[in-house]
């Protein structure tokens, strides 16, 4: 018999998921686990816990879902609250896998994870893994290598949508026979468990969301075929009060609860059968981005979390212990900073709007060390991506991909995308 085991990360999906997917192909009985890493939910290098309570919330939810949703393929996902190079071997010798398979990660301290497990293994398990974060495939990118991806964005994005295609979703696999399910049931951890208390949603929300694969199609399905909010998403993008300012996608892509891909092919679909127009371009432009930032990183390797950033740029970085906490706490001179930063505390969001102001501030303007802010970042934003995030705090600080190393006039970005001070009274109450 040939017992595969599937390793989640951030791919908490049945629909095309790759390995989930090719497991099922090639084998006769599946099983699924997912590790709650504690050194995730330790302090990292800046002193902020590195899974805040939003973030390790929306991912118990998403797990809780990627189980529910595998035992109607009748397969187990073994859950457990563990470093995954310790629980991996001992599942693989209880259960005689033969077959491994999981998703690529390439960032430093995934690396040095997959590392460690795979030198764990025995020799005769066959290892597959797939690079399934991507909207562009690394083998379907007009690139021979990495080294190869352009420095600037539109060189990235032009050459993309020239020459490469975006393979067709997967659907998600037949059900396996009922005899696949284990007995075994796997409980999922608390959020006390995880070192965290319960919290109320703050009203005020712009996401009051929930995670997992189900609820990213629903928010799809909302704001792409029931609401049509598509159409306008280039006009409204930049909003900053309520749901359906932008697609909200950005906490479930980062899970992997949905696809890019998917998004993609839905974004496709919906341009035949209802309408296509410059917001719908913008939805997979954006799309592209998030790729760029996943190739920078692949690209750069751990020099995305050095001070200097991908260029190496020596500038003098001040760490303030002080006008950090005026930063965190919303107390700044900017009232739109303020706002942005108290929105952030209370709720874990974020609009794209507010994140390059706050950031541009806190590099540009107060000259604080760039990787100071990624890290809050990292704690607290729902959304986080450890390729986006730490790729656009390059950005904003001048050490990364702008060619224009460009710094925000705050009090005209307030004027502009608040005139009416509706964001601002909302949070700085």
């Amino acid at each position: 018999m040939k017992n595969s085991l599937v390793w989640f990360q951030n791919d908490l999906r049945i629909q095309d998921n790759t390995s989930l997917t090719h497991a099922c192909e090639a084998s006769d009985q599946v099983i699924g686990v997912y590790c709650f890493d504690p050194r995730h939910f330790f302090e990292g290098d800046f002193g902020f816990v590195k899974t805040g309570k939003f973030r390790a919330k929306f991912l118990l939810e998403s797990v809780r879902n990627l189980q529910e949703q595998l035992t109607s393929l009748n397969i187990s996902l073994l859950v457990h609250l563990g470093k995954p190079e310790e629980v991996v071997p001992s599942i693989v010798d209880e259960y005689k896998i033969s077959n491994f398979f999981f998703q690529k990660e390439w960032t430093r301290d995934e690396r040095i994870v997959r590392e460690s497990l795979l030198s764990a293994l025995p020799d005769s398990v066959n290892i597959q893994t797939y690079y399934d974060q991507f909207l562009f495939h690394p083998e379907e990118i007009p690139f021979d290598n990495a080294k190869d991806i352009p420095m600037v964005f539109t060189a990235f994005r032009k050459k993309l949508e020239k020459y490469a295609a975006v393979r067709k979703p997967l659907p998600a696999p037949k059900s396996l026979p009922t005899s696949n399910l284990l007995a075994k049931e796997s409980k999922i951890p608390s959020l006390e468990d995880l070192g965290h208390s319960q919290y109320k949603m703050d009203e005020r929300t712009a996401f009051p969301f929930k995670g997992g694969e189900i609820n990213a199609w629903e928010r799809l399905d909302h704001y792409f075929w029931q609401t049509e909010q598509l159409k306008e998403y280039k006009q409204t993008r930049n909003g900053l009060v309520g749901t359906d300012y932008s697609s909200k996608f950005s906490p479930w892509l980062a899970n992997g609860c949905i696809s890019a891909r998917s998004i993609y092919a839905e974004v496709r679909n919906f341009e035949k059968t209802v309408h296509k127009n410059s917001s719908t371009y913008w939805m997979i432009f954006e799309l592209i981005w998030r790729d760029f930032f996943k190739y920078i990183s692949l690209k750069f390797g751990d020099n995305i979390f050095h001070l200097g950033g991908i260029l190496k740029k020596e500038y003098e970085w001040k760490s303030d212990p002080e006008i950090l906490k005026q930063w965190t706490e919303g107390r700044t001179k900017y009232d739109f900073v303020n706002a942005n930063m108290k929105e952030l505390a209370a709720m874990g969001w974020m609009s794209n709007r507010g994140r390059q102001n706050v950031a541009s501030f806190w590099a540009k303007e107060m000259e604080q060390d760039w990787r100071i802010g990624a890290s809050y970042f990292e704690s607290l934003l729902v959304d986080y991506d450890v390729h986006s995030n730490w790729g656009n705090w390059m950005y904003n600080a001048g050490v990364g991909n702008d060619p224009r190393d460009r710094k925000f006039n705050i009090e005209r970005q307030a004027e502009m995308y608040d005139s009416d001070h509706r964001f601002r009274n909302l949070w700085n109450q």
